[in-house]
């Protein structure tokens, strides 16, 4: 009985102190009217319809429309998008094209790994790999550092901060609050 007691205790404890920790923020800087607050939480990416997640939810599985709003990945594409993909794989942070030739002798392959979402230099490893055949069994595939792979890059970077921009500006949405709330 004792035991049993103590545990009772121990879990009344620990929901004070778990119910504590909600802080909801100072009421002063939330419009009073419900749907005002609703309106306003999910300009700012706050909010969460139980509506949309069930939609999604329901034969949803495998549709990953986020990868469009990350600015790196779309600008990868965008960037080598006159080579074949062998495999992008968006969860894993990883574009793998297959060999591209201009001529018969020699190709090129270009893996583009992501180590961050966010757009800067050294978001991107961008790995260049080049084959060289002097007949269709004898060819010698090597990994170079050069100036192709630091124009890809860069090239990367500028596309991605222009499509940050206008995502940016296309999403903005100044919230139109009452003035007369009193505080």
């Amino acid at each position: 009985m004792p035991q049993k007691i103590i545990r009772i205790f121990l879990f009344c404890l620990f929901s004070v102190f778990l119910l504590n920790s909600c802080n909801p923020g100072d009421a002063r800087k939330f419009p009073p009217e419900p749907e005002k607050r609703v309106q306003k939480n999910l300009e700012e990416g706050r909010g969460f319809r139980l509506d949309n997640a069930i939609k999604k939810g329901i034969g949803g599985g495998g549709n990953f429309e986020f990868a469009s709003s990350n600015e790196l990945w779309r600008a990868s594409l965008d960037t080598i998008d006159f080579m074949p993909l062998l495999s992008a794989n968006y969860s894993g942070g990883i574009i793998i094209t297959d060999w591209y030739t201009e001529n018969q002798n020699e190709s090129i392959k270009i893996t583009v790994r992501f180590l961050s979402n966010e757009i800067r230099s050294d978001a991107l490893d961008i790995t260049i790999f080049y084959k060289k055949c002097q007949d269709a069994l004898n060819c010698i595939v090597t990994q170079r550092e050069g100036s192709l792979e630091k124009e890809l890059k860069k090239e990367i970077l500028k596309k991605a901060a222009i499509y940050k921009k206008q995502n940016k500006d296309k999403n903005f949405k100044p919230y139109q609050g009452s003035g007369d709330a009193k505080g």
